[in-house]
């Protein structure tokens, strides 16, 4: 999945990118990086989320709007003095979505607290309770119904894949992200401080004790330029290829 962070909206057009491409390999029975499409497909289901956070990223790239229901509620939210395109992280609610998720929740709370953050803003606030978002429980709903082997959060930026939560991780964790890493030129590494609870692949890792990783695309401030595109998809197309045979 992609975008739960409304600045990251970067990260969709690649996943899209992606449906496309293989899309059209499979049609045309053609292969992609030296990767048999048809076969892979054969022994592999592909789920993909391009998009978890909408409400966020069209706040982000087409600006406030007065018949917005969150109108008045999101000036006042956005206490930074800048625009919602160069600072807003989180849904139209004002809730951090990948800190909403049930794992550690109180330790995002607590975190965002200590920051000062005790409401909805633009980023770090976990909301009310985990999973208090629409965005959240329909990710975690979906992912229950298909049981998957393996996930893929897609954010920005770092070029950086994170792969552990509370050392829940299974001992195939490491080299299957050591490939991943190789094969996108990314670094393999674990999140720290206030970025390693409440997310998404921390909740899966919580509940499955299966692979995830959150995938940190591109390098400089969000959001990324999309000149930067050309180089974020040739880096993650193997990656998300790779991933699939693993």
């Amino acid at each position: 999945n992609a975008a739960h962070h409304a600045l990251e909206w970067i990260t969709s057009p690649l996943l899209m990118k992606f449906i496309e491409n293989v899309g059209i390999a499979y049609s045309d029975n053609a292969f992609i990086r030296g990767y048999n499409i048809r076969q892979l497909l054969s022994r592999s289901t592909i789920y993909i989320m391009p998009m978890v956070n909408p409400d966020g990223v069209d706040l982000v790239l087409n600006g406030l709007k007065r018949d917005n229901p969150y109108y008045n509620q999101l000036i006042q939210w956005n206490t930074t003095g800048r625009p919602f395109s160069q600072v807003w992280q989180a849904n139209i609610r004002g809730v951090d979505l990948n800190h909403n998720y049930d794992a550690a929740w109180n330790l995002s709370l607590e975190a965002a607290m200590n920051m000062g953050i005790t409401g909805p803003g633009p980023t770090r606030y976990p909301g009310l309770e985990p999973f208090s978002e629409i965005e959240t429980q329909t990710v975690r709903d979906f992912t229950l119904r298909v049981n998957p082997r393996l996930v893929l959060a897609y954010h920005s930026q770092g070029e950086v894949i994170y792969w552990n939560f509370l050392d829940l991780a299974p001992p195939e964790s490491i080299p299957i992200g050591r490939v991943l890493a190789r094969v996108s030129g990314y670094t393999l590494a674990e999140t720290v401080g206030i970025a390693s609870t409440g997310g998404y692949k921390d909740w899966f890792i919580q509940e499955y004790r299966r692979p995830g990783y959150t995938v940190e695309v591109g390098l400089g401030r969000n959001p990324l330029p999309i000149s930067q595109f050309p180089r974020i998809y040739n880096d993650n197309e193997p990656l998300l290829l790779q991933a699939t045979l693993e």
